[in-house]
């Protein structure tokens, strides 16, 4: 079956898209309003750019309801800044929980229980629950229309990467630790390493 995309209402394509790549890391972005409220948000469409200079970046789509912008990127486009935390299955369920289209005044830490900490270079706070978070001044962002189904390409410059002192060896994460979740289609995540293998790259 060939299938091309112009064929297709935006939400159909979306189901093929989310259906077809995966599984897809989690961007659980926290960020701050002009007037210092916290927002936090989880995106799935979010990936690493490059080490040097460090750049990772997520895509926040359109509300689906009138093609507006998501708070997290009017927070960044205004603030500059923003911290992707890095989500493990002793908190997916909260995170999920935060993907809830609360009014913009409303604290997501507040709001599912999860706890702030302190950034150490930018003045978003991160999620402590969080193993690893990467502390990030925007970049750019390129944006892709304005209408439902639509979305942007927010890239970051990160700062600082804070990692729990159990993670870290040897310059490694030690992913077992880290318990790391990922997106599936539909309302599926997954446990990556649960059923993980190694494939050793030829010469």
């Amino acid at each position: 079956m060939d299938i091309k995309p112009e064929t297709l209402e935006w939400q159909a394509a979306y189901k093929l898209m989310i259906g077809s790549i995966l599984p897809r890391p989690i961007a659980f972005v926290s960020s701050l309003d002009e007037d210092g409220n916290a927002n936090l948000a989880p995106y799935s469409f979010f990936t690493a750019i490059c080490p040097d200079p460090m750049l990772v970046c997520f895509s926040p789509m359109r509300r689906g309801k009138d093609g507006s912008k998501k708070d997290t990127l009017e927070n960044i486009e205004k603030t500059k800044e923003f911290v992707i935390n890095i989500v493990s299955e002793e908190f997916a369920e909260k995170m999920n929980d935060c993907a809830i289209e609360f009014e913009s005044c409303v604290d997501e830490f507040e709001q599912v229980g999860l706890t702030k900490k302190e950034s150490h270079t930018v003045k978003p706070p991160g999620v402590s629950e969080s193993k690893v978070q990467l502390e990030c001044v925007l970049h750019e962002v390129l944006h892709f229309g304005d209408h439902p189904g639509a979305g942007s390409l927010v890239i970051g410059k990160v700062e600082c990467v804070r990692v729990d002192d159990e993670l870290y060896h040897d310059g490694k994460i030690d992913s077992e630790k880290l318990k790391p979740v990922g997106r599936l289609a539909g309302q599926m995540y997954t446990k990556p390493l649960s059923d993980s293998f190694e494939l050793i790259r030829k010469r």
